[in-house]
Order: C-alpha cells, then structure tokens, then sequence
C-alpha cells in the first residue's frame, strides 16, 4: 500500500531536484521518491547485514576460526 508523504523544501533545494530530475527524464516529484526510496533501502539493507553478522558472527568463527589478524603474523 502506498502512503503519501509531505515535505517542504526551500527554493534553492527544489531547484537543483528539479535540475537532477531533468537530467533523468523525471518529474521532480518522482525523483525525490526514488531518492527517498534508494535511501531507506539502503539503510534496511545496512541494519540487516549488521543484524545477520551478529547472528551468524559466532558460528562462523567457530567453524573458520577468529578474526584474521590483519597479517602481522602470516609468517610466523
């Protein structure tokens, strides 16, 4: 389902959107939704990628052994 949000922005800032929706070939408008919506999506995956590491971060270690150590002692 799709809600609608608003924001207001001064003139100066829509006017450079309105430059970046121009040079995509959009609406000003659809193009702070696909900013809006890579922004959110990149924070999901950021909080999920750190949710799943220390989830998983114990077992890993278990079976391919602690952190490496940035080999200060590979050839000792």
């Amino acid at each position: 389902m799709a809600r609608e949000l608003r924001i207001e922005i001064d003139d100066d800032a829509y006017e450079q959107l309105q430059r970046l929706a121009a040079d995509n070939q959009v609406a000003a408008e659809r193009y702070a939704e696909q900013l809006l919506t890579a922004d959110l999506a990149r924070a999901r995956f950021s909080e999920g990628a750190v949710r799943f590491i220390a989830d998983h971060a114990e077992g890993f270690a278990a079976r391919f052994g602690g952190r490496p150590d940035n080999g200060h002692n590979a050839a000792a």
